[in-house]
């Protein structure tokens, strides 16, 4: 055998035994008259050592021709270890080595494969198969196969199928850019990769598998960012005969469920909040709820005072930072510069000390009164030392840029903690937003969302008013998971793909097999989808899904290991009947 144990498995209780280890050469300690090496695999680390005075001649000098990452089979007696290690699990023993065989030698890798290693990013993916040895690589690995196991259990025990659905479908206009393949038998026509596979998941109700999941790839092409990759992994999730209710019963059960598993952490009931109040109250739709800040409008409070910013503003609005009133000038100048950035869009920022003797001092003192100011503070609940920092202008644009100040101090404060999680659920979002540009509604979710049946009234009267039976969860600021009741009628579907804009016959072309199958018995149902990288990273203490991905693509979308995309040859294109030539070039 190759082996008989791995390099996590030694203990004490194993000294004296005759071992065979297998593994890559970690690093070698040469000491003149003693020799280590650390041995390691998926499983740990081991001490191999060494010795002038036992080892023979021939194997120490073949110890000492070893280089990083050979892969060596190394035979010996497991001995306790005259100085322990408590940093790792093997560390009160060593291997007394008496035969090393040479599996397969390495090249000196590229940076060190080791916790703390001289690698970039960019290099590390050229070489991923390398960074995949290192220690906190794989355990985000594991981490991820804890995830996956436990959804499946989770759901199992629930009676829940898990279905495969097709991955090469047709494309559809709506949403993110599909990736689109070409059909080499049907000449001219393409297939799509599924953003989600949300139109089989409700055709699998209408066949009466009333509990759906799927742990799938779904693909987008759009523009890339720390949690997104042009493929990624959902859980998918869909249910028959159920209200909103008992989606949400059931998957905040899920969470508590992985978080336990998992993190070891007691997750309380999820509370609730509406769309509606998560924008007014954080200028968000997935607000970070870790620590408080809640906006407070001031409209009343600060307008007809002389000061124009505030005078001619749709929305004024603020937040208090306990504790920051001891920021310095150029603090406040770093604050006013990032409100300032291009993607945040604010064109000022004002502040307001609360000081010890609770007066209050702001930047625009000279149009408001001791008095005005006091009242800022009562409506923002300021205690002496505290910091109001306040924003002006259009209310939609206003809260969007007052939500990205209210994330940054809660992280200059310290008050997004890794290791707390504080998840929600956040429902009742509107069904549909209006595009100024297109003069058309957009599905805020997707199509086939039911609308709430108190709001149906307003379909044709003031659709922008309808809320959807809809919602997502959401941790620690991040939108983990989102889904809702769908429609189940071709009448109602029909007038959504009408409020969307489609012809009678665009969405018979694009969705009429949706359409025509429920006129034969479509069960109430609805579902949610998680996305599981985010989890993963979420659940890792991460901000990037790519620490998650055994192999992730760049920002750019590219595949730097194997360079993909890549171009194919001629007769492949002749094959797919694309003439590059009618292609744009580059």
């Amino acid at each position: 055998m190759f082996r008989t144990h791995t390099c996590g498995e030694l203990r004490l209780a194993n000294v004296g035994e005759e071992v065979i280890l297998t593994g890559w050469v970690q690093r070698l300690r040469d000491k003149g008259g003693m020799l280590w090496i650390d041995l390691r695999d998926r499983y740990g680390i081991t001490q191999l050592s060494l010795d002038e005075g036992i080892t023979a001649t021939e194997l120490m000098q073949q110890a000492r021709s070893l280089g990083r990452e050979f892969v060596i089979q190394a035979t010996g007696k497991v001995i306790e270890r005259h100085s322990k290690n408590d940093k790792i699990p093997t560390g009160d023993i060593e291997l007394q080595v008496t035969k090393i065989e040479v599996l397969n030698p390495a090249k000196l890798p590229p940076f060190l494969i080791e916790d703390e290693t001289d690698g970039g990013d960019d290099l590390r993916m050229r070489y991923r198969y390398l960074d995949l040895r290192r220690t906190p690589v794989r355990r985000n690995l594991e981490l991820r196969h804890r995830m996956m196991r436990e959804t499946r259990n989770y759901l199992d025990g629930l009676n829940f199928i898990e279905v495969e659905t097709p991955y090469l479908i047709k494309s559809t206009p709506e949403g993110a850019r599909d990736f689109v393949v070409p059909s080499r038998m049907n000449a001219g026509e393409f297939y799509a990769l599924p953003q989600s596979p949300q139109t089989f998941k409700q055709l699998l109700m209408v066949s009466g598998f009333d509990k759906y999941f799927q742990i799938v790839k779904c693909f987008r092409d759009e523009d890339l960012r720390a949690d997104r990759q042009p493929e990624f992994t959902q859980i998918d999730c869909e249910m028959s005969f159920v209200q909103q209710e008992d989606i949400l019963n059931t998957f905040e059960g899920f969470i508590k469920h992985l978080f336990a598993q998992v993190k070891d952490v007691n997750i309380e009931k999820l509370p609730r909040m509406t769309y509606a109040d998560a924008m007014r109250l954080y200028g968000s739709d997935k607000p970070d709820t870790r620590f408080g800040m809640q906006f407070v409008e001031l409209n009343p409070l600060v307008k007809n005072k002389g000061f124009k910013v505030f005078d001619d503003a749709e929305l004024v609005v603020g937040i208090c930072a306990e504790g920051a009133a001891s920021y310095t000038r150029k603090q406040l100048d770093e604050l006013i510069d990032f409100v300032k950035r291009p993607q945040i869009g604010a064109t000022g920022l004002v502040y307001a000390r609360v000081n010890e003797d609770g007066s209050v001092k702001s930047s625009v003192d000279k149009f408001y009164s001791p008095e005005d100011l006091q009242e800022w503070a009562n409506a923002l609940n300021a205690k002496p030392g505290d910091l109001i920092l306040i924003l002006a202008g259009g209310a939609d644009k206003t809260r969007k840029a007052l939500n990205e100040l209210r994330l940054e101090m809660g992280t200059r404060l310290g008050l997004r903690d890794k290791n707390v999680f504080s998840p929600l659920w956040v429902v009742d979002f509107p069904l549909l937003e209006w595009d100024e540009e297109a003069q058309r509604y957009h599905a805020m979710h997707h199509p086939f969302t039911s609308p709430k049946p108190e709001d149906l009234h307003l379909i044709e009267s003031n659709p922008g008013a309808i809320r959807a039976n809809a919602y997502d969860m959401v941790i620690n600021g991040v939108e983990v998971g989102g889904g809702s009741i769908r429609i189940y009628d071709r009448t109602l579907q029909s007038q959504m793909f009408s409020l969307l804009g489609f012809t009678k016959e665009e969405a018979e072309a694009q969705f009429g097999f949706l359409m025509n199958a429920f006129e034969y018995g479509a069960p109430p149902h609805g579902g949610i989808a998680f996305g599981f990288d985010r989890l993963c990273s979420l659940f890792g203490g991460s901000d990037s899904i790519r620490d998650y991905i055994a192999f992730p693509k760049n920002n750019s979308g590219r595949d730097v290991m194997i360079d993909a995309p890549a171009p194919i040859s001629e007769a492949q294109l002749d094959e797919l009947h694309i003439n590059m030539k009618n292609l744009p070039k580059g």
